[in-house]
């Protein structure tokens, strides 16, 4: 009876010691986007970090849809209980900081002992910045790149993309490669494919000379319609209005681009580095990446999300311990054999884990070339609204509704109202 005793005191005492542990664990919520093998990433992820900080629980929220990511990511904010930890892209983080929902992370990096701003490649830090601020430090760097299907490119025998091809080579490239290949006078083998917007238009206008905004560092109004940023357009919307390389909206509908692409009927697609992952399920025929052609230099945009730190976060420091692992080069060594990413940290970017021939793209080294042309879109409170905006009328333009002139001047019209409302300033 005594022993019967005593094994019960034992058992209760482990129970509350187990009680114990668990609650000493300090919570922390990371929410993400992104398909299986991203998730699976970043589970990865959390799992080493927990290993190496036992005392800290995170707990991933992972939505697969991005539009719904951030439907639901607006949704938490409003209802302030955010997520403790978010990625955002640097077009969206300056809603957010606006609105007092994200808190500054610039002291947290002066700090650090782990990771430190001159690590990462400039213009992903940069691009977090305002009012001398840094507000979420940057996962990843990347540029609006040509994915192309090789054999399609062997069958019209025509030459892979090289590192410095033009708008006229290009072209010349999607014309042989529309075809309709069963002879019954429809397309069914399609050039290229490209989402018409203004995020997609914009290093197009900045290689032909152009501005997309009158000021880069405290914008007022768009301007598509000055003379080399116009013909930057309609060489844009000529693609698929003039010369019939790109899906029109019908046969878009019918099938997107991307599966297009997937199936071995589209031979060159517009994507950055996210397309990764996705691409590497292909197994009917190779494919690679090419920088931009461009017109009179070269120019890309940047792709860059960051980890961010809500402001109603409660454990801060457990929140910033995560993210600073996260970004470290361990942290980022393990996210990026998903191919999702291209690191931000320029030690990792250079490594073979990033640059191996042997996962495709072959050429990914594309991604690291094109950084020293980057460009970016101006940090704004508004400037998602813009994009939205000025997107329906390039989109009208792209499939014949009305011309590239009047797509310039209804864009920057009916924009405006969110350049004056910007709050944002350098």
């Amino acid at each position: 009876m005594r022993n019967k005793f005593l094994l019960v005191l034992l058992v209760l005492a482990l129970g509350v010691l187990v009680g114990c542990d668990s609650a000493e664990k300090t919570p922390v919520s990371f929410m993400v986007f992104g398909d299986s093998a991203e998730l699976a990433a970043y589970e990865a992820l959390v799992t080493e970090f927990e290993n190496q900080h036992p005392a800290i629980e995170v707990a991933l929220q992972h939505i697969p849809d991005q539009g719904d990511y951030r439907r639901r990511l607006a949704a938490a904010f409003s209802s302030g209980e955010p997520p403790d930890i978010m990625l955002l892209n640097y077009r969206r983080f300056g809603t957010f900081a606006d609105q007092g929902g994200l808190e500054p992370l610039s002291d947290y990096m002066a700090a650090s002992e782990v990771i430190a701003e001159s690590d990462f490649f400039p213009i992903t830090i940069d691009s977090f910045k305002w009012q001398g601020d840094l507000w979420c430090i940057p996962q990843n760097i990347s540029s609006l790149v040509v994915y192309y299907n090789r054999d399609l490119f062997d069958a019209a025998n025509i030459p892979y993309p090289s590192s410095n091809w033009s708008w006229d080579a290009f072209l010349d490239a999607a014309r042989a490669l529309t075809q309709d290949t069963d002879g019954d006078g429809v397309v069914d083998q399609y050039g290229v494919g490209i989402e018409p917007n203004l995020f997609r238009l914009a290093p197009f206008i900045w290689q032909n000379g152009g501005r997309l905004v009158d000021n880069e560092s405290n914008p007022t109004q768009l301007t598509l319609d000055e003379p080399v940023s116009l013909d930057a357009l309609q060489w844009f919307v000529d693609l698929q209005v003039v010369e019939g390389v790109v899906p029109d909206a019908a046969a878009e509908s019918a099938e997107t681009s991307q599966s297009r692409f997937l199936n071995g009927t589209l031979g060159m697609i517009f994507n950055s580095r996210r397309g990764v992952p996705t691409y590497r399920t292909i197994d009917s025929f190779t494919w690679d990446v090419a920088p931009l052609p461009f017109s009179r230099r070269p120019a890309g945009i940047l792709h860059s999300d960051g980890y961010c730190m809500a402001a109603a976060t409660e454990n801060k420091d457990a929140a910033w311990t995560f993210i600073e692992f996260a970004n470290s080069a361990e942290g980022q060594s393990i996210v990026a054999p998903s191919g999702r990413t291209v690191p931000s940290l320029r030690s990792v970017a250079e490594s073979p884990l990033f640059l191996d021939p042997a996962q495709p793209p072959a050429n990914s080294r594309v991604f690291i070339d094109s950084i020293p042309s980057l460009g970016r879109v101006p940090i704004m409170s508004t400037w998602i609204a813009i994009e939205e905006t000025a997107g329906n009328e390039i989109e009208r333009a792209f499939y014949g509704q009305i011309s590239a002139e009047e797509a310039a001047r209804t864009a920057i019209s009916r924009t405006q109202t969110y350049f004056d409302q910007n709050s944002l300033q350098p």
